[in-house]
């Protein structure tokens, strides 16, 4: 049962507050029971401890990191990757894999209305990154024979935009069945005086409090329970904004089941310290990630007697994670790495206030902080242009341009790898469906005087 407005107004004067209890004692009938319901869900404690804690994690930064051993795909022979891609085979076929999706993101950094899962990267197609992701998903079960269900993380900003979307576009042959949408979890935003700030007159500003909540946000929602019942042994995880994303590998599911760890990783070669992605090692002996904006200078630029990067496991969102060990966490009480931002809100005027430097603060838990948790970390090297192609920025580097030319340039060289002389594919964009090769597979029969994207 909720807080009635005189604890309310007890909450706010004693959390310092008071500008709040000021509008809520403006509001009248339905917007005030609105405001105050919000209002009397929010833990202070924890809040402002949250936002306490975030602050000292330089302390953190200061543990002691080492590199973690890792397994290279260049360095792994013909038969036993052929062994690794029918163990990944074979817990496909019989049902014991499924996909999450982190898609609570919106496109509008990107120049994008919408959910950012909606984007089209601007391949000949016209796919969106739904589409594609939906595609390879399809050719997989089909050729498993059993569909791999699909658990999809949106935001309150989003929810009914992606389920409108996947509607329209008849859940692109998926079965909707087999389609699981749910909800990450939100975290009040407060500015730097720790005050809250608002979205509306009647309605307190709030952001996604990270993917490190992904687990809580698969067992308040039932998903848990569905994967349980379906007889699922592992999870693969990814992030909807990478265009090039493998999902469900059989090979990396392969290589996850022949080691005793709960999580495998893949990571790629990182050559530019400043590249804004974290870095897999072990801190304190155990298996970590350290967030590129969290590296410090000293450690981000060490190189080997070669040249190159001492700690260059790049991490890149995409993980195996063995349902046991996702229930277990589920409740996992996570730090929170906090962010300032530039946000917009209304101001006690009502009027919309458009910030030219940060103003708030936002409050993220990462999922990869429940890595030390694990006994072990199986990591698993990759090729960059076969994996990974990240959306993030409107123009230039990892943005849908840069991603889509990525996505062709790994399609030509499908091509060439069955045989097509580059020269016949002078001047040609050519996308490959999904639905038609997975990574690779079966373009022999493409003839030069056929060549057309698909």
């Amino acid at each position: 049962m909720g807080l009635n407005i005189q604890e309310v107004r007890s909450l706010l004067l004693a959390n310092n507050q008071d500008h709040v209890l000021d509008r809520l004692e403006r509001l009248k009938g339905p917007a005030k029971d609105k405001l105050a319901a919000q209002l009397g869900s929010i833990d202070f404690e924890a809040l402002f401890r949250a936002i306490h804690d975030s602050t000292s994690l330089s302390e953190k930064l200061k543990e002691p990191m080492e590199p973690i051993p890792y397994v290279n795909e260049t360095d792994i022979g013909e038969k036993e990757q052929q062994a690794l891609n029918e163990l990944g085979w074979s817990l496909l076929r019989t049902g014991k894999v499924g996909a999450v999706v982190v898609a609570g993101g919106q496109g509008s950094r990107l120049g994008h209305e919408g959910p950012k899962g909606t984007l089209d990267i601007g391949l000949p197609s016209g796919k969106s990154l739904f589409q594609l992701q939906a595609e390879r998903l399809l050719n997989l079960s089909n050729r498993a024979g059993k569909t791999i269900p699909w658990y999809i993380m949106t935001s309150p900003q989003n929810q009914a935009a992606t389920e409108m979307f996947f509607h329209a576009a008849d859940w692109f042959g998926y079965p909707p069945e087999d389609i699981f949408l749910f909800q990450q979890q939100t975290m009040p935003v407060l500015d730097h005086n720790w005050k809250l700030l608002f979205a509306a007159e009647d309605e307190l500003m709030v952001a996604p409090s990270g993917h490190g909540e992904c687990f809580a946000s698969l067992g308040k929602s039932g998903a848990i329970d569905d994967m349980k019942r379906r007889g699922l042994e592992w999870v693969f995880y990814y992030n909807v904004d990478n265009a090039l994303i493998k999902i469900a590998d059989p090979a990396f599911i392969g290589l996850a089941a022949s080691h005793s760890n709960p999580i495998a990783t893949k990571v790629i070669e990182k050559t530019d310290s400043e590249e804004k992605i974290g870095i897999v090692c072990l801190k304190n002996g155990r298996p970590a990630v350290v967030e590129y904006s969290e590296i410090q200078d000293d450690v981000k630029n060490l190189r080997d007697t070669a040249g190159r990067l001492f700690y260059n496991l790049g991490h890149i969102s995409i993980h195996l994670f063995k349902l046991d060990f996702v229930e277990r966490h589920a409740d996992a009480g996570l730090d929170y790495h906090i962010a300032s931002k530039k946000m917009a809100y209304i101001d006690e005027n009502g009027s919309l206030v458009k910030p030219s430097e940060p103003n708030a603060y936002k409050l993220e838990r990462f999922i990869f902080d429940l890595f030390p948790q694990a006994n072990g970390l199986t990591v698993f090297k990759t090729k960059r242009e076969e994996e990974f192609a990240p959306v993030k920025n409107k123009g230039g580097e990892d943005s849908p341009q840069s991603a889509r030319r990525l996505v062709l340039d790994l399609h030509r060289s499908w091509l060439t790898a069955a045989g097509i002389a580059v020269e016949e594919l002078h001047d040609h964009d050519i996308e490959i469906s999904p639905l038609r090769s997975y990574s690779g597979e079966g373009l022999h029969e493409y003839k030069a005087s056929g060549l057309s994207s698909e």
